[in-house]
């Protein structure tokens, strides 16, 4: 990222009420509007104004107020903005710090650098022009941010002579592109920046023009909520070994610590409570330490904690999880594919990731989308994006501070992004034991003797796949066929279970998977007992079926019912793809919310190529081979 040039702050200025990035496409205005409402403000440095002035008439030109925010020679000589450049405005109600973000194609990772701190934001149209292709790319990084605040200069008024028609047809064009993000300018504003009107003063030469000034337009935008009211996160970036004790370090990033607390450390998901807050230099240690500073802490117990951890209040933890969807800028040379493993740089953490799938890629021209097999330099995409080890992190509406993630390839940034978990659980709950002093009980009976019995050894079936591939038509035909043969059998069905053992659960992505936990704890207590359960479950994610084999162990075998989306949708034997497709049903499997393939199931079986017959004659022909009793077994 560029360097950022920044002015001296003003004695005579509090600290910032509001960050304020200025956006928009080439040569639409943007350093101009911002240098004379500088001026018209009363906010532009002594001496200023002068130097302005004599650079203007050295190059022959008129006075360009550009020049107050193009601090490098070479933009001068460019007459382009290729840096971030912030400077303090005073406005009536408060003081701003100014962001002005580039405009070129070649910049658009500088203006992400800026507009990622910013409370709010100011998108600068040619009222000739109107909506160009980085105007509309701004827009939506401005949304893919988190910026809710967006106020509009329709800039260059003068140009069309002040025409209030033009105005209102590049103002329904702005709000129309807005509306499709899902967001909603609070003001539009014709203005002349190279004039000041409607800047800070009305204009004369616009008496149709009713709303309000660009300036009253920022006034009435919100700083964004203090950290110290978010959920307390501190990623340790450090640990210390000092006087045989080990302090943690780390920047409080959002939220309030005290000494005393009781901090839940993730991925870990152990707890300990706070035993001193450490102090260097004079005066006594403090009692508690908010957002924005960093701090060294020592716990009452020996836990083992390292960099990249992140503590918390365990009534508002993070969200452990392996896999997420993420937003992502792409600005890798090379195009991003499916499959390739980068690094997560998460707050202080570091991670290895593989792109499990390009979900979209947005055309930030008409908002619309879709599959892609590859993104490209400057393109915007939805990915989703899977770790072997657990992470601990925010969805970036609910914490932005631990909600931005950055993709690194070797030693080159490649893109920056925002988190979001739609469709996918927290996986802490399934991951936390509750229950104290248990002990398992020892059987008398082992595997070898109910295999004995049985004919066969005990198993976990687990039939995955979409709505409508066939897992129940196929699980009840083999539960029939293995019958016939005398092995003890059992199916264990979505609808059926859901009647009974979980009939409190709902289908949110949370609920999905708690279902699929408790199913695989009693599969695996049937396997346990010998018989041959068949499961017939969507379910969805690999991180939950993985859970499944671990506690089923040798037992379990992963049988993929493979059929494409499309011909489960033809099939529909229960109306559900047409009810999802209308709305009716949130969060349906293949249609709003995710399905992940198995990636080496024992078996897959395709029912859109063969009949019901040859997949059921697959399914037991590997039950013969791995499961019925073989001489050898208990020899």
């Amino acid at each position: 990222m560029a360097e950022t040039t920044e002015q001296a702050q003003p004695a005579r200025f509090r600290p910032a009420d509001l960050r304020l990035v200025v956006v928009g496409h080439v040569d639409h205005g943007k350093s101009t509007l911002i240098g004379r409402l500088l001026h018209d403000t009363g906010s532009l440095p002594d001496g200023k104004l002068e130097e302005l002035k004599a650079v203007s008439e050295k190059r022959g030109m008129p006075l360009e107020w550009s020049f107050v925010l193009d601090a490098l020679q070479a933009e001068r000589d460019q007459a382009v903005t290729i840096d971030i450049t912030q400077i303090w405005l005073r406005t009536p109600r408060r003081d701003c710090v100014i962001i002005d973000a580039p405009g070129h194609r070649e910049f658009l990772r500088n203006m992400v650098s800026g507009a990622a701190s910013a409370d709010a934001a100011v998108l600068v149209v040619d009222a000739s022009e109107g909506m160009r292709e980085q105007s509309r790319r701004h827009a939506y990084l401005l949304n893919l941010l988190g910026l809710r605040q967006v106020a509009v200069a329709v800039n260059k008024m003068d140009l069309v002579d002040h025409d209030a028609a033009r105005f209102d047809e590049v103002r329904r064009s702005v709000e129309d592109f807005l509306h499709g993000l899902g967001l909603r300018a609070s003001a539009v504003v014709p203005v002349s920046a190279r004039h000041g009107e409607n800047l800070a003063d009305r204009a004369a030469a616009m008496p149709w023009y009713e709303g309000p000034t660009l300036l009253e337009a920022l006034d009435r935008f919100e700083p964004s909520a203090a950290p110290v009211d978010r959920p307390l996160r501190l990623p340790i970036q450090d640990v210390y070994k000092f006087d045989h004790r080990r302090i943690l370090v780390g920047r409080v990033e959002t939220g309030v610590l005290r000494a005393g607390d009781q901090l839940l450390f993730s991925p870990a998901n152990r707890t300990a409570r706070i035993a001193t807050i450490e102090h260097w230099g004079p005066g006594e240690a403090p009692v508690e330490v908010r957002a924005g500073r960093t701090v060294g802490i020592t716990l009452d117990e020996p836990l083992f904690v390292e960099r990249g951890d992140v503590a918390s209040h365990a009534d508002h933890a993070p969200v452990l999880t392996n896999v997420f969807r993420a937003s992502l800028f792409w600005i890798g040379r090379k195009p991003l594919l499916p499959g390739q493993a980068l690094t997560l740089k998460l707050g202080t953490d570091r991670a290895a990731v593989t792109v499990q799938s390009i979900d979209r890629v947005v055309d930030t021209q008409t908002l619309g989308g879709g599959d892609a097999d590859q993104v490209r330099t400057n393109e915007v995409c939805e990915v989703t994006l899977r770790s072997r080890e657990m992470l601990a992190l925010d969805e970036h509406s609910a914490n932005p501070a631990t909600g931005r993630c950055v993709l690194v390839d070797g030693f080159d940034t490649v893109a920056a992004g925002v988190v979001n978990m739609r469709g996918y659980p927290d996986q802490r709950q399934l991951l936390t034991v509750k229950s104290t002093n248990i002990q398992e009980v020892d059987h008398l009976l082992n595997a070898t003797a109910r295999a004995w019995r049985n004919g066969h050894h005990g198993a976990v079936i687990w039939f995955t796949g979409l709505s409508g591939a066939g897992k129940s038509t196929l699980a009840m035909r083999a539960e029939q066929r293995l019958f016939q043969r005398g092995f003890q059998t059992y199916v264990l069905d979505g609808d059926n279970v859901r009647h009974g053992l979980n009939s409190d659960l709902g289908f949110a992505p949370a609920d999905r998977a708690e279902n699929i936990r408790r199913v695989g704890e009693v599969a695996s207590l049937f396997a346990n007992a010998g018989l041959i359960v068949i499961t017939s479950f969507i379910s969805p994610y690999r991180a939950d079926r993985e859970r499944v084999r671990k506690a089923a162990g040798a037992a379990f075998h992963e049988i993929y019912i493979k059929a494409d989306l499309s011909v489960c949708e033809q099939r529909d034997p229960k109306g559900l793809y047409r009810k999802a497709r209308a709305g009716v049903i949130p969060e349906f499997t293949g249609i709003s919310a995710p399905y992940e393939p198995p990636e080496s199931p024992e078996l897959v079986v395709d029912t859109s190529r063969r009949s019901v017959e040859e997949c059921l004659e697959d399914i037991m022909n590997y039950v013969e081979a791995h499961i019925a009793l073989r001489t050898s077994d208990v020899a």
